[in-house]
């Protein structure tokens, strides 16, 4: 498997937490904050796992903004972050 650098970001929704990959639109959750991004580990890991059986791994990381430096698949990092509001 490919090594992939990738984001999460762990929010809290009831009693359980969830994490996200948004790069990868990839989600999972938990009862705690290190269970939740353990099963993210996991699911992404999956998703890679099937990207790279279908063939299509690079592209995806590619048009998700990942830059390959080395053997490292690296996430785009934001440039600013903002919290805006509506009405």
């Amino acid at each position: 498997m490919q090594k992939v650098n990738f984001r999460a970001e762990i929010f809290r929704e009831g009693g359980l937490y969830v994490a996200l990959c948004p790069e990868l639109n990839v989600s999972s959750f938990g009862k705690t904050v290190d269970e939740a991004r353990n099963s993210l580990q996991e699911a992404v890991e999956a998703f890679i796992e099937e990207c790279e059986v279908m063939g299509t791994l690079e592209e995806v990381l590619e048009e998700s903004g990942f830059v390959k430096e080395g053997s490292v698949w690296i996430t785009p990092k934001p440039i600013k972050e903002e919290l805006l509001f509506v009405g």
